[in-house]
């Protein structure tokens, strides 16, 4: 399959929200009550927030694109230094986000974003690439153990009113 990454200004804020939500409400909404995914959905795809992230100079955010289709199926964003969600050090790139919106699931495009990540940290000199899963997600944690990730810690993640745990896993480069 033929794809396309292109990499996100703020001009597309507006768009990232959009893809953000939906991609966030079908991975997560049916485990989470209602009041709980809306009160996230509000604070973390904020446009105000979300244009501040697109225009860090830390953070990187990619839409993929599949041939013959003109939106994004996905997006993927990246952080190093202090854009990172956990101070893992200079040497370090954290794959904060990859989603697919769930029309283009199963047809390797995650599996493109990790290669993209690991050549970014590869180009960029970083020893580790680290992200965080939610610990009930086996489907993503088989996927990151697949591609090398093992889980060295954990943190909290609060959904709403519902405080989660997100395991935490990396792999060197």
């Amino acid at each position: 399959m033929q794809t396309e990454t292109r990499k996100l200004t703020v001009n597309d804020a507006q768009l990232l929200r959009q893809i953000s939500i939906e991609t966030f409400q079908d991975t997560f909404g049916a485990q989470n009550t209602a009041a709980n995914m809306q009160a996230y959905l509000s604070e973390a795809y904020d446009l105000g927030k979300l244009t501040a992230e697109l225009a860090n100079p830390e953070s990187w955010f990619y839409f993929v694109f599949v041939a013959g289709h003109d939106e994004p199926a996905g997006y993927l964003k990246l952080n190093v230094g202090a854009a990172q969600s956990e101070a893992m050090g200079p040497h370090a790139l954290e794959v904060e986000r990859i989603y697919i919106r769930s029309a283009y699931k199963h047809r390797g495009l995650g599996s493109a974003f990790i290669q993209q990540a690991l050549k970014f940290a590869d180009d960029a000199h970083k020893k580790k690439i680290w992200l965080g899963v939610w610990e009930h997600n086996e489907p993503a944690k088989a996927f990151y153990h697949k591609w090398g990730f093992e889980p060295f810690s954990a943190h909290s993640f609060v959904m709403g009113d519902d405080p989660q745990t997100d395991i935490l896993m990396q792999r060197s480069i």
